[in-house]
C-alpha cells in the first residue's frame, strides 16, 4: 500500500473524530444557541454544520459514482437539529472511511466526474478526496470559532492525525469502538 493511501486513509478517520468531537459539543446547546445569528461564512452554527453535511454528500457520492449527486443541494439545510444533523454526518462520514479503506492506488488515481449543472468537472479521486477533507477543515474552524462565542468549550481538533498523542484520543477511540491500529493502520504509541 502507497503512503499516499494509508494518509488518506488516516485523514479520513481523524476527520470522523474532529467531528465526533465537534457535534458533541455542539449538542451541548440548546436549540436556539444552535440556530443563533453568528459571525461566519454561513450565518449559524446550524446552518454551517449543514453546509458541511451537503457538500460531503455531493463529493462522496461522486466518489462512489452515483447518479445525480447535484440532489445533495436540493436543501441548504435539510436538518433542523443537532441530533438528526449529527446522526447523518456519521452515516456520511463512515462512507467517506469505507471508501478510502477499500480504495487502492488504482482507485486514488481514477478519474471523477463531478456534475457541476452547466459542465462536467473531472479530477482524479486523489483531489476530490483531498478536497473533501479541507472543506471539512476550512468550515469546521468556522464553528468552532462560533462556538467560542457561546457557553460551551470548543474541543480540541487537531490532534488526531499525530501518533504520539494517544493519550488525548482514548475516549474519543472508545467512544466510536476503534483502535489505534483502526486510525493508523498500525499500532501507534
Amino acid at each position: 500500500m502507497s503512503t499516499l493511501l494509508q494518509h488518506v486513509r488516516t485523514l479520513a478517520h481523524g476527520n470522523r473524530l474532529a467531528n465526533h468531537r465537534l457535534h458533541n459539543a455542539c449538542s451541548q446547546l440548546t436549540h436556539d444557541e444552535f440556530r443563533a445569528p453568528r459571525t461566519g461564512f454561513f450565518p449559524s452554527l446550524w446552518a454551517t454544520l449543514n453546509h458541511i453535511l451537503i457538500v460531503d454528500w455531493y463529493y462522496i457520492g461522486a466518489l462512489y459514482r452515483e447518479p445525480d449527486i447535484r440532489r445533495s443541494f436540493a436543501a441548504e439545510t435539510p436538518f433542523n437539529n443537532m441530533q438528526e444533523l449529527a446522526a447523518a454526518q456519521v452515516t456520511s462520514d463512515q462512507r467517506l472511511i469505507d471508501w478510502c479503506i477499500t480504495a487502492d492506488d488504482a482507485a486514488l488515481d481514477s478519474v471523477i466526474d463531478m456534475d457541476r449543472e452547466s459542465f462536467v468537472q473531472r479530477d482524479p479521486a486523489r483531489h476530490v478526496v483531498m478536497h473533501l477533507l479541507t472543506h471539512q477543515i476550512h468550515h469546521r474552524g468556522q464553528a468552532h470559532a462560533m462556538l467560542a462565542g457561546t457557553a460551551v468549550k470548543p474541543p480540541q481538533l487537531d490532534e488526531f492525525v499525530m501518533p504520539s498523542e494517544t493519550k488525548f484520543r482514548v475516549a474519543d477511540l472508545a467512544a466510536l469502538g476503534w483502535t489505534e491500529t483502526d486510525l493508523f493502520g498500525y499500532q501507534a504509541r
